[in-house]
């Protein structure tokens, strides 16, 4: 599979999820087991009025979904994996005013579940957390056949 299906898959996974829209999450690159998203800097995601720091919620929100969809990245066929776990470290806050993003990998995959880690960061800045998370495999069988269509562009 070449890194543009990695993308065009990874776009239209992200349009059927509704706080990924709502949130305006963007591929920025992908290839083999590894993605990177973009969450666009807006008023609607500020947790403090007074500094203009982005939620927690918002950059959580950012690396689950980044976590979870570096997968299709990393498989040949597309299968739902839901979230089982998702460890989130913070080590600063974000700047105002500048996208956040987050670089995800596949480090283990077995036949039941899906290791993943990723970074959030700004450009040019430090780190703003870090994760781990754990994804189950339910098998491209279990997968809603027209679901799977969608996602793949019928390209399989």
């Amino acid at each position: 599979m070449t890194d543009d299906i990695r993308m065009n898959r990874v776009r239209r996974f992200l349009d059927t999820l509704n706080q990924a829209r709502e949130l305006g999450l963007t591929v920025e690159a992908a290839g083999e087991g590894t993605l990177t998203m973009r969450l666009p800097y807006s008023d609607r995601i500020i947790g403090n009025p007074d500094t203009g720091v982005i939620h927690g919620g918002a950059i959580t929100t950012l690396m689950d979904t980044t976590s979870g969809s570096v997968i299709i990245c990393a498989l040949d066929d597309f299968e739902l994996c839901p979230t089982l776990d998702l460890r989130v470290d913070y080590m600063r806050s974000a700047e105002p005013h500048k996208p956040v993003f987050a670089r995800a990998e596949t480090y283990k995959i077995t036949r039941n579940i899906i290791f993943t880690r990723c970074e959030a960061y700004q450009e040019g800045g430090e780190t703003i957390a870090n994760c781990v998370g754990t994804f189950m495999r339910i098998g491209k069988d279990a997968t809603p056949k027209s679901y799977s269509e969608l996602i793949t562009g019928g390209e399989q």
